[in-house]
């Protein structure tokens, strides 16, 4: 399974430059992940599950790779890995060859399939939430695809924010089941659920993700509102994959809470809600995807009903519905793209007789629809058959639920009436569409049909990548219906799971029991007559309109937004002064606090005054320093002084053995510099003239009070310790490493997973500085202008000078001799960094620094010259080295971020030690580079251009 997504993932990335170079052909090359997904689900059905595989990601936390393939799983992974592929494929030829964004919509599509399918295989529920997560991403990047479209990002951010919320909510029911049942893999919690505490609690907090993702009441209008996304996506997110995240949830996880009073009063009575709200309101939608979108989520709401009960007769049905659902719902989604690429419309008031310009995609949809109105002998209606035989246990509460679901599958055959009608019908009097190309269609064969029959709205023709995906969908859902048997036998073992014997509900195309035959004999008639009074009925319906659950989300929306507002107003006015008094303050209190509250310290004043003497020296000095910042007046004489505590703090980790602490405290130290004199362009470089709010004394005695606390915070850590200190293992630990120096290994080795963390922390942290100064997307292109007003006479030491009056000849002259020894000095500590002093941090910083340099020199068009690569190409670089190293001990049979090394012996030259080590620190090196280049290109280069253009400030 891990080569699966693994497949996905070098497919997502590769997607943008498949679609420049193939155009939309690319998306044939694309389908073939989601198709070898599709061949494994196949090849593992016929061998037998489950399947596992499982690889140790943390083991001290208990964190691993688990992934599992039983018989729901299997389920999903073929709708997943077999609907993705065939959407895939329609995709190249649903959009025009000149589409914009196509290559990032492919990329997007492709890493929705990979991690849907990562999902639903996930035996791990942090591992599963790391998928659901990555889901509602990718979504909102598809339902957004269009950035020009405002419909398109409000649809986008609100699914984001409704999904994104059910999924912190989730996540904190996980935590609190996988710490009650001791583990978080999801088969062993299954198999031995806890009880008792604090579970209830986190069954409801699970239950609000899972409802949320599939659009559940009251989480259903994120759903409608994100048909603004493309076809192709509604068809896959929004009826075989995304939206059965919630109910495939319900699924896994019902054998062991659906006894629960918290899981079956919540799940049923909303689940049903929900199939006669979406039902309802379906009947009176004119756009045919919305009526789809509606229908979909009164059809969750039903496959909610089923799993929520968590018998296995209603598991059995479950499974039977959430198969013919997929099939047929991602079928009419496709041929409703085939229609209103075909006729330009979706409106179901335009269209008219479609059945005769488009009788085999009317076909098509007849057998989709007639699947979803439980008409036999489709899948379907095997289903829903089953479905109301599971219900019919005499009990008073499922007779109630058994009644709200033949009226739901009532409206449902009569929105499905209306689809058909609407799509595919004749509507007397209703002209054809002007400027389409007309497709021949035959004469009427008496005078009688040619004055009642309408003329069909014209239609283009269609080829066969955007026939065939849902005439497929469509079919299968006929020849499955026969095989209903075999697949309800198939899916024994996972029914089997749930508590009771059941009373035996069959999953057939005739079960032999009349009561559901009849029922479903009601809820036909009574589609028919709702379809027959279709008008009256809309119009009754938008009378008892009474609330729009969207007008609902956004006024909550824009209430919240102005709270917000108002309390930023109080407590963030803009002053960096009054946050450092706040933080402070905060400090000072919780000290207070726990000296007042809390049990009397056991200080053990074991403290060593000095050790060598140059450091009770260079202690006084960095008193001095900074007694001298309190009475500098000028912004940029503070920040060189507060520069030399930095510099004088590097001293004390020299003198005390740690050299590479030492360097590195110089070179951010030094950045650090660079980038506060950058941006004190902007501001007045005289002494500061205003008076403070908070008189001297009391910052004076406030900075005082927080030294204490976080000096004496660090004295009674150390002396509450009880254990031996980590700090006596790390010299083994980097021996084994096969490293001489052990803060690298630490760093690259032993503790490689923070240094990943804390690397991306660091990126995500430089482009939020670095976005808030661009605000035009033209200011990222930092080029090197053509031409140029320089004298073609005279020596240049650099590619780019500053104007006269600015330039330093004697700076360009050491920038130009000494930038490439730098260089090779950052590569050097790179490579010696895990011997010696360096690495990739302290390498790139120096680096870095070259480019400072070459731009402090000759401005931002000779940091251009210098660094042609632009930033986030090597950011983006160094991510991707830091990850392949982190998983390319999977690969090995290891573990993740398990340095692999081997040292052949080579002639001439002896024994080489090797070691994916350094591909991890060349990843660190990259990204560092990258980050500093972002810094100068948004702090230096950006604001130069701001200053020359004479921008305001």
């Amino acid at each position: 399974m891990e080569p699966l997504l693994i497949l996905h993932a070098v497919a997502a990335v590769l997607a943008p430059a498949l679609v420049r170079r193939f155009g939309r052909d690319a998306f044939f090359v694309l389908a073939v992940p989601p198709a070898c997904g599709f061949a494994y689900t196949v090849r593992i059905a016929l061998a037998g599950v489950p399947v596992e595989s499982h690889h140790d990601w943390a083991p001290a936390l208990g964190l691993g790779l688990s992934f599992r393939a039983d018989a729901p799983a299997v389920l999903m992974m073929a709708l997943v890995t077999g609907v993705g592929a065939l959407v895939v494929l329609y995709c190249s030829r649903y959009f025009a060859a000149t589409a914009e964004g196509l290559g990032r919509f492919a990329g997007v599509l492709v890493a929705f399939a990979g991690a849907m399918l990562g999902l639903v295989v996930a035996d791990d529920l942090l591992l599963l939430y790391v998928f659901w997560e990555l889901t509602t991403v990718f979504s909102y990047l598809l339902i957004g695809h269009d950035p020009a479209s405002r419909t398109g990002r409000r649809a986008a951010m609100q699914a984001l924010t409704v999904t994104a919320f059910g999924g912190l909510a989730m996540l904190g029911g996980m935590v609190v089941l996988g710490e009650a049942a001791g583990t978080y893999r999801v088969s062993r919690i299954v198999a031995d659920p806890p009880s008792g505490g604090l579970v209830p609690v986190a069954v409801a907090l699970v239950l609000a993700g899972a409802l949320s993702k599939s659009a559940i009441f009251p989480f259903s209008m994120w759903l409608p509102a994100a048909m603004a996304a493309p076809t192709p996506v509604s068809a896959y997110l929004h009826a075989a994959a995304m939206v059965k995240a919630g109910v495939y949830l319900l699924a896994r996880l019902g054998p062991a809470f659906g006894d629960l009073a918290a899981w079956r009063w919540t799940a049923v009575p909303l689940g049903l809600l929900t199939m006669l709200l979406g039902a309802w309101r379906a009947l009176r939608e004119h756009d045919l995807k919305r009526l789809l979108a509606y229908g979909t989520v009164s059809q969750l709401g039903f496959l909610t009903v089923l799993f929520g009960a968590a018998t296995r007769d209603t598991a059995l049905a479950g499974a039977g519905m959430l198969l013919a659902h997929a099939l047929f719902k991602a079928s009419l989604f496709l041929v409703v793209g085939v229609v209103d690429r075909s006729t330009g419309t979706r409106d179901l008031r335009e269209l008219s007789g479609l059945r005769r310009s488009a009788p085999w995609l009317c076909a098509t949809a007849a057998g989709a629809a007639a699947s979803m109105a439980g008409l036999p002998p489709f899948l379907g209606f095997a289903g829903k058959e089953a479905a109301f035989e599971s219900l019919l246990t005499g009990r008073p509460a499922d007779t109630v639920v058994l009644a709200g679901v033949v009226l739901g599958s009532a409206l449902t055959a009569a929105y499905s009436a209306r689809f058909l009608w609407g799509a595919f019908g004749d509507k007397l009097g209703k002209e054809p569409g002007p400027g389409l190309e007309r497709v021949p269609v035959p004469e009427p064969v008496s005078v009688l049909e040619r004055v009642s029959m309408p003329e069909p709205v014209p239609v283009r023709r269609t080829g066969a990548a955007t026939f065939l995906p849902p005439a497929l969908l469509s079919a299968f859902g006929l020849a499955a219906a026969p095989l209903a048997g075999r697949y309800g036998a198939a899916m024994e073992g996972y029914t089997g799971t749930f508590p009771g014997p059941g009373h035996g509900t069959h999953l057939a195309l005739w079960s032999g029991a009349p009561v559901p035959l009849l029922l479903s004999a009601v809820a036909l008639a009574g589609g028919a007559l709702l379809f027959w009074v279709g008008e009256p009925l809309a119009r009754a319906g938008t009378a008892l309109h009474v609330a729009d659950s969207g007008r609902v989300y956004w006024a909550l929306v824009r209430g919240l937004g102005r709270f917000s507002l108002q309390l930023t107003g109080v407590v963030q006015r803009g002053s960096l002064p009054d946050y450092l008094m706040i933080a402070f303050v905060s400090l000072a209190g919780v000290a207070a606090f726990s000296l007042l509250y809390g049990p009397p310290p056991g200080l053990r004043p074991d403290v060593v005054l000095w050790e060598r003497v140059e450091q009770p020296v260079i202690g006084v000095l960095l008193m001095a320093t900074a007694a001298v910042a309190l009475r500098v007046r000028s912004h940029v004489v503070l920040v060189l002084v507060a520069g030399l505590t930095g510099y004088g703090t590097a001293l004390l980790f020299l003198v005390h053995g740690s050299p590479d602490l030492a360097l590195t405290q110089f070179l951010v130290e030094t950045l650090s510099m660079v980038v506060f004199v950058l941006v004190l362009r902007r501001l007045p470089l005289g002494p500061r003239e205003d008076r403070p709010r908070v008189p001297f004394g009391a910052r004076l005695v406030l900075g005082v009070v927080s030294g204490a606390v976080a000096a004496g915070a660090g004295v009674l850590a150390m002396n509450a310790r009880q254990a031996t200190p980590v700090g006596t293992l790390m010299a083994p630990a980097a021996r084994e490493a096969g490293a001489a120096n052990v803060v690298s290994a630490i760093l690259v080795d032993i503790r490689a997973w923070d240094t990943m963390g804390e690397t991306s922390v660091l990126v995500v942290l430089t482009l939020g500085m670095t976005g808030l100064v661009f605000l035009r997307s033209r200011s990222y292109a930092l080029r090197v202008p053509r031409g140029g007003t320089r004298d073609d006479s005279r020596t240049y030491w650099l590619a780019a000078t500053l104007p006269p009056g600015q330039r330093a000849v004697v700076f360009e002259l050491v920038a130009r001799l000494t930038f490439h020894t730098v260089m090779v000095v950052s590569v050097f500590l790179l490579f010696t960094g895990h011997g010696a002093v360096g690495g990739g941090f302290a390498g790139g910083m120096v680096a870095g620094l070259a480019l400072v340099m070459r731009y402090l020199a000759g401005g931002r068009y000779e940091l251009a010259a210098a660094a042609p690569v632009t930033a986030g190409v090597l950011i983006g670089l160094g991510l991707l080295l830091c990850t392949v190293t982190a998983f390319w001990g999977l690969l090995a049979g290891a573990g993740p971020l398990d340095m692999l090394a081997f040292g052949p012996r080579l002639p001439l030259v002896g024994d080489l030690h090797l070691s994916t080590v350094l591909l991890f620190d060349v990843g660190v090196y990259v990204t560092v580079v990258g980050m500093v280049q972002d810094v100068l290109r948004g702090l230096g280069a950006e604001l130069d251009r701001r200053i020359d253009e004479g921008e305001d400030r």
